[in-house]
């Protein structure tokens, strides 16, 4: 995938919580694209935990209720494949320890397909012990896992006859179709932040997710991982995002916080990040379908500000 010149604004899929239809998903996709917006997004969870082991960003925190139902991300995008055209369409992200590489680069590819060619990647190591063992995996293995599961996966990418023997996954020689539309494979997004998971955003993805860090940090920290890149891959870029209101925190002391955001998408914009996402999951100013409808117009300044 090309990147346009310019920073993009993303938005996250209806896809959390009471109030999502699929009649309010494809709506929200086509008004998205109508408007301008660069990207639409998913994440990945299926459960929530009523006694999480780990807890969400800290020990015994719950996860928050909008996590109380989620429609499933792949399924999500293709959907929306089928109702929009030029827009980008994102996995931010898809936790591995939910997934095996084999059966997920099928389902991958095929929505490479199905959107023409829009599909970014995103991959994360996870947190929800839950999760892993719901799915069959140790959340204890999660980091050693990824580093088999990305080989794995692009090997499926990678021409026929498939081969792969590593020590959690073992692919026979194989012919694994179909091939992603894009070549040589969808672009990479890392959702990883940890020491190791920086090297393997050097090692392996095109794109990082910085979720909410301020800029300057994160071009420090980006200026460090191409310096341990290989030479002959392209810089890392950045997908970064701003959050309308934070998991489980207060509703913003503005109402919609949209002076902030608009500072984050400017500074997005002098970063030269490829994108800027809102992330508005977690608002409380989404209490109703039509409340979701109505997201694309309402940051309608966050959009003009990245236009200069």
């Amino acid at each position: 995938m090309r990147f346009p010149a310019g920073t993009g604004v993303g938005l996250c899929l209806p896809q959390l919580g009471p109030h999502v239809t699929a009649e309010v998903m494809v709506e929200f996709a086509r008004r998205a694209e109508q408007l301008g917006y660069s990207g639409l997004w998913v994440q990945d969870h299926f459960m929530y935990p009523f006694a999480p082991e780990r807890g969400y960003g800290a020990p015994g925190r719950p996860a928050p209720d909008q996590y109380r139902s989620v429609f499933a991300p792949l399924e999500t995008l293709a959907a929306v494949a089928a109702t929009t055209t030029s827009i980008r369409l994102g996995t931010s992200i898809l936790v591995a320890g939910n997934h095996w590489p084999v059966q997920l680069a099928q389902r991958l590819a095929t929505i490479d397909h199905l959107c023409g060619g829009r599909l970014i990647v995103g991959l994360g190591v996870g947190w929800s012990a839950e999760e892993h063992r719901a799915s069959g995996t140790d959340v204890a293995t999660r980091g050693r896992r990824m580093d088999d599961f990305i080989p794995t996966l692009l090997a499926c990418w990678a021409d026929d006859p498939v081969e792969h023997h590593g020590p959690f996954f073992d692919v026979p020689p194989s012919a694994v179709r179909p091939k992603p539309l894009q070549k040589p494979h969808p672009p990479l997004l890392s959702g990883m932040w940890s020491p190791e998971g920086m090297e393997r955003t050097a090692r392996w993805f095109d794109l990082w997710n910085p979720a909410g860090m301020r800029a300057e940090k994160v071009n420090k920290m980006v200026d460090e991982v191409n310096a341990r890149r290989p030479q002959d891959r392209d810089p890392i870029r950045v997908i970064t995002r701003s959050f309308v209101q934070q998991p489980g925190g207060p509703p913003p002391a503005d109402g919609d916080n949209m002076t902030r955001m608009v500072s984050d998408a400017r500074e997005a914009r002098t970063a030269g990040f490829v994108e800027i996402t809102l992330e508005h999951n977690f608002w409380d100013g989404i209490a109703s379908p039509d409340d979701w409808l109505a997201v694309p117009e309402r940051f309608l300044p966050v959009l003009d500000a990245v236009r200069g």
